[in-house]
């Protein structure tokens, strides 16, 4: 009788399972990876244990004892189930792909084009979570991230996207009213919008390194996108990316407020655990999301091309 606290190793029963499926030790430790005497080492290990022999041992072959046609027909079944589940707890994983990503990059870039990777695979569906906390991805919340920064992550693939660029956008009926805004002595009647380091580096790089301006600023919000929000509404002008909002600049209903654009040094990428390389739903993924990352640097080449590096944002 088997003793229940010494029941036989995993190791010993998938040597036997895989044997007794396949009649010959040969075949089953090519399947395993080992070596004929691995297997039959385990098998006799687990006959020890249990006090039976499952295999008649001949030159050049093994079968089955009686006892061991019992227990190869439970335990082979009892493996195909365990085959099964594995395959359908790996077909309900690659039909959900989460997404964690910055709220500006999800809402104004991200967002307005799932829907057409949607439609190349509607058998994907999409979780989304927007953070400007980068989450981790080696809990198993997440799938993969859109990151800012500079690309090294330990135990993360990294692929770049697009390079992180800011310039002053407003509203174009704005754009008359603003025409002093590169000089910071002369002031403004219409308030900055967005991060006062991304505005203190962009007149930095105007020439203007001491450049003062408490008093210029008008509402304080959260985000990149609610600070553009807010000059779409005519509210201020906002330093933002002209590569996130282009589908505004392109519609009108944004513009740049001078020319100057800044290149921070910095690029969103595309991350995920290495140990996800080989997922079917995060590869159909990357290289949707290259090829639109793609489209996005070659409509804006020219911004690219001329902005101004300027690390430290």
């Amino acid at each position: 009788m088997v003793d229940p606290p010494r029941f036989p190793s995993l190791a010993s029963i998938r040597a036997f399972e895989c044997a007794a499926r396949l009649g010959s030790f040969t075949q089953a430790a090519r399947e395993l990876g080992t070596s004929p005497a691995s297997v039959s080492y385990h098998v006799r290990q687990l006959e020890m244990q249990i006090g039976v022999p499952l295999f008649r041992r001949h030159p050049h072959k093994v079968e089955l004892t009686e006892p061991g046609e019992l227990v190869a027909q439970e335990t082979v079944n009892a493996f195909a189930v365990l085959r099964a589940s594995f395959v359908r707890a790996a077909e309900l994983d690659e039909g959900k792909l989460a997404l964690t990503t910055l709220p500006t990059f999800g809402t104004s870039w991200l967002i307005p084009r799932l829907g057409l990777f949607r439609a190349q695979h509607p058998e994907i569906m999409v979780d989304l979570d927007l953070s400007a906390e980068a989450q981790d991805l080696g809990g198993g919340g997440h799938d993969a991230a859109i990151r800012n920064g500079h690309g090294r992550w330990p135990g993360l693939r990294t692929i770049r996207l697009m390079p992180s660029l800011f310039a002053p956008l407003c509203a174009p009926a704005l754009k008359a009213a603003v025409a002093g805004l590169a000089d910071p002595h002369l002031g403004a009647d219409v308030p900055l919008l967005g991060r006062p380091d991304w505005w203190a580096l962009w007149y930095h790089a105007l020439g203007h390194p001491d450049a003062v301006l408490s008093g210029r600023f008008g509402t304080r919000l959260a985000a990149e996108h609610l600070d553009v929000a807010g000059a779409l509404a005519g509210h201020g002008i906002a330093m933002g990316s002209p590569l996130l909002f282009a589908q505004e600049i392109a519609a009108g209903r944004l513009v740049l407020a001078h020319d100057l654009v800044i290149d921070t040094g910095r690029s969103f990428w595309l991350t995920f655990p290495v140990t996800r390389q080989r997922s079917t739903k995060i590869a159909r993924f990357r290289d949707w999301v290259c090829e639109e990352a793609a489209r996005a640097c070659d409509a804006g080449a020219d911004l690219i091309g001329g902005a101004v590096l300027m690390e430290g944002s």
